[in-house]
């Protein structure tokens, strides 16, 4: 079976869906193709800025119907437990990807986007046209493709990327639990090896999201050994995992995670959200990134689409512009964080900088997130 469309988006995650319902505004037809059903549980730290707040209301998309947690305030330990407490300078909200993305599909689906649930098989690009090949031997062609397919892939295989060569040492590690925590608070806790985040989302329910060296967890049998013996030795994660009850069955974990460098375009593929580029999640920007590169894709394919951008070169060069000017500097920012908690001398000089000098934590927040995204998207009226 052949179907023609006019943008494929590989991936029905966070950014790819809020790139679908961005394009389907302004008429232009959308099929997303996403593996997994709805809804699911992903491993992610379920915070989100609220820098993307007025974006998403230019969607129609009113998160408070989700009665997310409304978040304030980060707490920081160290490994022994000295604490700091400080103002998020946006403050955010949490909400799980459970519950947000199943959200994001409905709407989608009901502003007239065509969602397919097979993987990608292959992407073939030739003279000004894509070909995308599904397990079920779907065939779709498109002008424009984005690459929505997350941190790790089997298309990043097969674009052969950079960063796919090299194999990365990070684990993450979530559940969600039952507990006694403050609805306005993330917890941002440190253990040797990694970190973990803990904050409230939707149901008062506890998400708690850790990320480790998989050199130091893979000299434990099992998670539970490990959490016991490295992750509680911060005596706050450690009051946590003994008081409070896991809600899932099993912890869902993720492996090979990578912040190295990765292409915003690709083979012609705009890639947005995680694909494009991984934020270290202890700056608990990711969600809000995500949402971001689906407004920035989708305002130049919009432009694209009604001939004020007027080659696939000019679009490719504004959106890896566009990408660059957002986005670069936070995600050097957060691999240099990653890189000094790596570092044992360097990171306890680190963080007892930030004990004696609180005020200098919202100083690093500030320079991993962003100002509030601005809600003027093109004109719907201009539809294709």
């Amino acid at each position: 079976m052949q179907t023609d469309t006019n943008v494929i988006i590989i991936g029905g995650g966070l950014a790819g869906l809020t790139a679908a319902i961005h394009l389907s505004k302004f008429g232009i037809p959308v099929t997303v193709i996403e593996r997994n059903e709805y809804p699911k549980h992903k491993v992610c730290g379920e915070y989100v800025s609220n820098e993307v707040l007025p974006y998403l209301e230019s969607l129609d998309l009113n998160v408070t119907d989700l009665q997310p947690a409304n978040i304030t305030k980060l707490q920081f330990s160290t490994v022994n437990g000295k604490m700091i407490n400080c103002k998020l300078p946006l403050g955010g909200f949490g909400i799980s990807r459970f519950a947000l993305d199943y959200y994001l599909y409905e709407k989608a689906k009901n502003n007239g986007c065509k969602i397919i649930q097979e993987n990608v098989e292959s992407i073939f690009f030739d003279g000004d046209d894509f070909t995308v090949t599904t397990s079920q031997n779907t065939v779709l062609k498109a002008k424009i493709v984005i690459g929505a397919f997350g941190k790790r892939s089997s298309i990043d295989q097969h674009l052969n990327r950079n960063f796919i060569q090299k194999k990365a040492p990070w684990l993450a590690v979530k559940a969600h639990y039952y507990g006694d925590f403050p609805n306005d608070l993330v917890g941002l806790h440190n253990f040797d090896g990694g970190y973990c985040g803990v904050s409230k989302v939707e149901n008062n329910t506890v998400n708690i999201c850790y990320l480790v060296d998989y050199k130091t967890f893979k000299r434990y049998k099992n998670i539970d050994d490990y959490q016991q013996e490295v992750v509680c030795q911060n005596p706050h994660l450690k009051n946590i995992f003994n008081d409070y009850k896991m809600l899932f069955d099993k912890p869902l974990t993720i492996s090979q995670i990578s912040f190295e460098k990765k292409e915003p375009v690709e083979n012609h593929i705009l890639m947005i959200g995680d694909t494009a580029g991984l934020i270290h999640p202890l700056c608990g920007n990711g969600m809000a990134i995500a949402i971001h590169s689906a407004k920035i894709v989708s305002d130049l394919v919009v432009k694209y689409y009604n001939h004020e951008i007027e080659s696939r070169t000019e679009l490719e060069k504004k959106y890896i512009r566009n990408w660059n000017v957002n986005f670069k500097d936070r995600l050097q920012t957060g691999r240099f964080l990653g890189y000094l908690l790596q570092q044992q001398k360097l990171s306890e000089v680190l963080l007892h900088l930030l004990v004696k000098y609180p005020s200098l934590l919202p100083k690093v927040i500030k320079r991993t997130h962003g100002k509030p995204i601005s809600i003027l998207i093109n004109d719907p009226k201009n539809q294709i």
